[in-house]
């Protein structure tokens, strides 16, 4: 069975989550970023422990920054050192962090920790399994 990750892209935070078994996405502790090389540095170094062969990374469609965010997240992801053989797929992101402070109203206080984030990120990928079961 594949090892598929998602990230979930921020200027302050990196969302992580992981699916093991192709069905259930898990949060994972988030990558806080305090530089663009460090950050890409600790996403292929989490990459590699989990020997990850599926990169799902979202990526925020419609809105007036669309190509923006598109630019900065595809520069972000050629920072990281990923196996030769490593898959990455885009999905759409819209809507997950909402969706994440909903599913977490009053269990979770901290919001500078990425633990929203990491939610988000495991949203992403439920919608990227939810497509490929469909195919």
């Amino acid at each position: 069975m594949a090892t598929i990750a998602s990230l979930d892209i921020g200027l302050k935070r990196i969302g992580v989550a992981l699916c093991m078994d192709g069905i259930t996405p898990i949060p994972q502790k988030a990558i806080i970023r305090k530089g663009r090389k460090q950050a890409a540095k600790e996403v292929g170094e989490f990459l590699k422990e989990w020997e990850v062969d599926t990169v799902i990374v979202g990526l925020p469609k419609g809105g007036s920054s669309e190509n923006e965010m598109k630019r900065r997240i595809e520069h972000f992801i050629s920072l990281i050192e990923f196996n030769d053989n490593t898959k990455i797929y885009y999905q759409d992101e819209y809507g997950t962090s909402i969706e994440a402070k909903e599913m977490t109203k009053g269990a979770i206080k901290q919001k500078r920790d990425g633990k929203i984030d990491s939610i988000a990120a495991s949203i992403i990928l439920q919608r990227w399994l939810d497509t490929r079961s469909r195919d």
